[in-house]
């Protein structure tokens, strides 16, 4: 049964991750190129604006990452959309937005570092960032409790929705609290971020997007195999246990002594 999953992806078959990964280490190609090489530097920030461009989609696929996981716990909740196959969309996404969040929290303190002078600052944007890598790796740590797949998934998702309400802190605290941070550079109103600097963007946006895609479609095949893995396990075990049954019950029969 393996084997036939692993040949036959349908939708994320190897064909399709083999090209999809393929354009998107061209795109990551195309954007250090335009980061590094092309694009010139920032006039009041200098060369710390090239961290912008991993930065940035870093933090836009971590809002996406969260934002489809929160919407498949939410259908895993609702009893008539309830399917395991929504928690395991969840808990991958999931892993993906830690993984960019903590990709932007080290991008940000670099160019914290080259900007303010310092790697941290208790400011609102950096403190809830921070708070939202902790709060879904909490997330991740719930899943290693004791329970039933169903107990798992059912904690997760209510993990899930509390942590995603962080996201809009995150997003909007530039604009509702006095922050250090600055504004959004590529989404200001009357920004001067435009051609090469906007098309660069773009290409970071789309690499990581297909990026996430492409991790997705990995670890949903993984998810998936180690689910039937399981199944295979739990028949085998179940199988032995029948054996085991079948002899202690032949063993009696052989033992009873019958009168002449």
């Amino acid at each position: 049964m393996v084997q036939n999953a692993q040949s036959d992806g349908g939708g994320t078959g190897t064909r399709a991750t083999r090209v999809l990964g393929v354009v998107v280490l061209a795109l990551m190609a195309l954007l250090v190129l335009l980061g590094l090489v092309i694009s010139n530097a920032d006039v009041d920030k200098g060369d710390s604006v090239r961290l912008l461009y991993l930065h940035v989609p870093s933090a836009e696929m971590a809002y996406l990452a969260f934002a489809v996981a929160a919407v498949c716990s939410i259908l895993y909740l609702v009893p008539r959309t309830r399917s395991m196959a929504w928690d395991r969309v969840a808990n991958a996404s999931v892993e993906l937005g830690v993984l960019f969040t903590g990709l932007m929290l080290v991008t940000g303190s670099l160019w914290a570092r080259l900007t303010w002078g310092q790697f941290w600052a208790w400011d609102a944007r950096v403190t809830s960032s921070a708070l939202l890598f902790v709060m879904f790796a909490g997330y991740l740590a719930v899943r290693r409790l004791e329970g039933s797949p169903e107990q798992t998934a059912r904690r997760s998702a209510v993990v899930c929705l509390v942590a995603m309400a962080d996201v809009p802190l995150v997003h909007f605290s530039v604009d509702w609290f006095r922050t250090q941070h600055q504004r959004p550079t590529f989404t200001l109103k009357g920004s001067n971020i435009e051609g090469v600097f906007r098309f660069t963007h773009f290409v970071g946006f789309t690499a990581f997007f297909l990026a996430y895609v492409w991790l997705m479609m990995h670890r949903n095949r993984v998810a998936m195999l180690e689910g039937l893995a399981d199944e295979r396990e739990l028949a085998s075990s179940i199988a032995e246990r029948q054996r085991e049954g079948s002899t202690l019950v032949a063993g009696a029969d052989s033992a009873v002594t019958v009168p002449s």
